[in-house]
């Protein structure tokens, strides 16, 4: 670790108890941690839910809740003369338009619960089944050896299912081949990204998943200490991993687990931000190498995963590695699809991954209105014409086409939506979090904004003539994955819509 003891690690935890980062908790979470004020300052203020005066209500600003009336909420509440704020996305985007009162809970002006597949024992993480408090793949783990272990994962196929898509098997074996002897499991769930709510689910329906996952892993790559990682929003989620965690405490066999909230910066759900705010730092991604499995967490070897990836364990260990990889389509494994926007039944559905957007659209009930454009993964995938509804919904399918499948958090669109502001939107989310680490993605992410919103305003195109340019600055220049695909929205929808792009007469400030 980069300081002489973890007194650092102390500020945003104190200050978040302090009830946010002004001048007199600064002073005081300084002398408590002997942490210099101007990092104490620093740090809280990098968080939305430290930094600052109370917001009110936080009404949510992503794409879905657009899609839905989160700017009709917020009049709303303006004409009322109630305090609100409008925040990027709240994770929340089934039950779109979302907003959350002062102390995080959801409050009246939010949609349904969003929909899951019936009980299906035959599913690897079946959401709609009943948690159980057997653990048998967890006893099962600890007989197989750790070689053994391993082979299973390799042979699942399982990849990171936070977005990246990396081999979890290879992960693995870097943490066991490592020297040094004080190492970390960390759970990112942290989930931040724009139509994505699926680990969300997974700590409210199925927590003993995660729970037996992360004992498993622990177990396997002899880890110290366990730390989830929950973001700060996610309120309810916590208070059911606490309960799992109390009930199913025996079986971590004295490795300790924690949960340290974050307090709201999607950029923390990139895994070294995280770290670092782990640290009690802002949430800045590091230059990688070295990569968290040889210098994370305190600057020891960290695995980091997201919560899917760690539900998928049990199933894995139970019923074998190549049980694991059939359940898939076109690649290993079934995958949480969590699906928003202009559909009947938004909600989380696990489908063989590779399904198409028609196949993964059936299961929630069919399209509302007549289905226009689909962001496939998230914000980060931009966009794609519905003529690509049959193209697998897998990570190289959407790669050959020039997307992304990230997290999975698929956003359908009608008719009814301008492209141009659908681009807008995104554009806005990208702005407000990123870190401000990077010139590229500080002045990038401000200038396609600003872009959009001249061009909204004047119906002139010429003055998105540079968006490729400042595109590329972005891509080559940024630290991490929120400068280099910042753009994206805006080029893809673009590329594939050009005429919500060209000369327009009914010119209108968004």
């Amino acid at each position: 670790m980069r300081n002489d003891d973890t007194a650092h690690e102390r500020v945003l935890e104190l200050l978040s108890e302090e009830g946010g980062a002004d001048e007199s908790s600064v002073s005081r979470v300084a002398a408590a941690t002997g942490v210099a004020e101007a990092r104490v300052w620093g740090a809280g203020h990098f968080y939305s839910l430290l930094g600052g005066e109370p917001a009110g209500v936080r009404i949510c600003q992503g794409l879905s809740c657009r899609l839905a009336g989160s700017a009709e909420v917020s009049d709303e509440l303006t004409d009322l003369g109630e305090a609100h704020t409008s925040v990027s996305c709240l994770g929340q985007c089934d039950r779109a338009p979302v907003s959350l009162s002062e102390d995080l809970s959801l409050v009246s002006h939010s949609g349904r619960e969003g929909s899951v597949l019936p009980d299906d024992s035959e599913l690897p993480i079946n959401l709609g089944g009943v948690p159980e408090a057997s653990f048998t793949a967890l006893a099962r783990a600890r007989t197989m050896g750790r070689e053994t272990l391993l082979n299973e994962l390799e042979a699942s196929g399982l990849q990171g299912r936070g977005g990246a898509a990396f081999p979890a098997h290879v992960k693995w074996r870097a943490m066991c081949a490592q020297e040094e002897a004080e190492r970390y499991l960390v759970c990112n769930a942290d989930e931040g990204e724009p139509g994505t709510f699926k680990d969300r689910d997974v700590m409210l329906r199925r927590p003993d998943l995660l729970v037996q996952g992360i004992a498993i892993a622990a177990l396997t790559v002899q880890a110290r200490e366990t730390i989830i990682y929950i973001r700060g929003e996610f309120k309810a989620e916590r208070d059911n991993l606490e309960k799992a965690l109390s009930t199913h405490g025996e079986h971590f066999e004295g490795t300790p687990v924690r949960i340290v909230a974050g307090h709201g910066a999607y950029i923390c759900g990139e895994e070294t931000a995280l770290l670092e705010s782990m640290e009690g730092r802002r949430g800045m991604p590091r230059l990688k190498p070295p990569f968290p499995t040889d210098a994370g967490y305190r600057d020891k070897p960290t695995l980091v995963h997201n919560v899917e990836t760690l539900a998928c364990l049990p199933s894995i260990v139970e019923h074998g590695g190549e049980w694991f990889r059939s359940q898939g389509r076109t690649e290993a494994g079934t995958k949480l699809y969590s699906v928003s926007g202009h559909v009947n039944h938004a909600g989380v559905y696990e489908l063989p991954l590779g399904v198409t957007l028609d196949e993964l659209v059936n299961a929630a009930g069919g399209y509302r209105g007549t289905p226009f454009a689909f962001s496939p993964g998230g914000a980060s995938s931009g966009f794609l014409p519905i003529s690509h509804r049959d193209v697998p919904l897998d990570y190289g399918s959407m790669a050959r086409v020039g997307s992304m499948l990230g997290s999975a958090g698929v956003v359908v669109l009608n008719d009814t939506v301008d492209m141009a502001e659908a681009a807008l939107w995104q554009a806005e989310f990208f702005e407000e979090e990123s870190c401000g680490q990077c010139a590229p993605c500080r002045i990038g992410t401000l200038y396609v904004r600003q872009s959009l919103e001249r061009y909204l305003k004047s119906g002139d195109p010429e003055l998105l003539d540079l968006i490729d340019d400042v595109a590329w600055e972005m891509d080559e220049g940024s630290i991490c994955g929120l400068g280099m695909v910042a753009a994206e929205p805006l080029q893809s929808a673009r590329r594939h819509f050009p005429d919500a792009f060209g000369k327009r007469t009914d010119r209108r400030h968004p």
